[in-house]
């Protein structure tokens, strides 16, 4: 088993933040993330379009995706890798992620809610899980949250909690346990890893990447050329990715009236707007919320 580790968002930045234009975010746009517990078949997460899964996003809670069939690739704070069968990622809350979802692709999402108490990693993990009893022990957890949350028996609830305590447990052991298989990241993805946390608090601010490059102290040009070397993309197509997957949700996910969703993503006009989405997606804004 093999271990990938991305730094804390805690540690992607060297100085204070500066001060954001503000953005107003109509309530009715925000994400609204369950509060509760919950598990999702891993090919259901792409129901109503693959870009559910594959365009760069993140999330508001913790997540676990827990591979038991299939392969595909995966980009994780930045760095794109191939997952395969038995394959454990966990995704903290607020870290930019996406990954392909092929047709043989099994397994499930353990979404763990917004204001999870249990203990869990403060950085993203994949890990790659060989051993048999490791595989069944974490099967076994999965299945018995699931079935404890769609129990009515009494104490249902409190049942799945303490599952739920023994899947952070199994994380932490898993963890501690390939410790010396983790790699140093390099410069160069730890600059990327800086780079994603930023867009992800930044996307809807209009900043472009020479904006990000400068609060990163470097060129724009490196920050494009390591992008590339990372995960295969250039720094201006993960930001348009992000902004447009956030777009698509708006749209699919709230009738919020197209201008709105432009000005709240930072576009400079809706007409703009139009144009980068039409030439990214295909379809003009409202083609796309009436067909998906």
């Amino acid at each position: 088993m093999k271990l990938f580790s991305a730094p804390p968002l805690s540690q992607f930045s060297d100085s204070p933040p500066r001060p954001k234009p503000e953005v107003t975010v109509p309530r009715s746009a925000l994400p609204e993330t369950p509060p509760a517990a919950r598990i999702v078949p891993i090919p259901r997460l792409a129901q109503g379009g693959r870009w559910r899964v594959e365009a760069m996003r993140a999330l508001s809670e913790p997540c676990l995706l827990w591979f038991a069939r299939g392969q595909g690739r995966m980009t994780l704070g930045g760095v794109t890798r191939g997952y395969g069968a038995h394959n454990a990622v966990f995704i903290p809350a607020g870290v930019m992620h996406g990954f392909e979802v092929g047709p043989q692709t099994h397994g499930q999402a353990v979404f763990l809610g917004r204001g999870s108490d249990i203990t869990l990693p403060h950085s993203a993990q994949h890990l790659r899980v060989r051993e048999g009893a490791a595989q069944a022990e974490l099967s076994g957890i999965i299945e018995a949250v699931a079935r404890e949350l769609d129990s009515t028996r009494p104490g249902s609830d409190r049942a799945a909690r303490h599952h739920l305590g023994l899947l952070s447990v199994w994380l932490e052991r898993q963890v501690e346990a390939h410790q010396s298989e983790v790699k140093r990241p390099t410069a160069a993805k730890r600059l990327v890893a800086r780079y994603t946390a930023l867009l992800e608090r930044d996307f809807r601010s209009g900043h472009g990447v020479a904006d990000y490059a400068a609060e990163l102290g470097v060129t724009p040009t490196h920050l494009s050329r390591v992008c590339r070397e990372s995960c295969g993309r250039p720094a201006s197509e993960l930001l348009q990715d992000r902004r447009l997957y956030e777009a698509r949700r708006l749209l699919s996910e709230t009738r919020e009236p197209v201008k709105t969703i432009a000005r709240t993503l930072g576009f400079t006009s809706p007409a703009y707007f139009t144009r980068a989405f039409h030439a990214r997606i295909g379809k003009t804004p409202s083609q796309f919320r009436r067909t998906g």
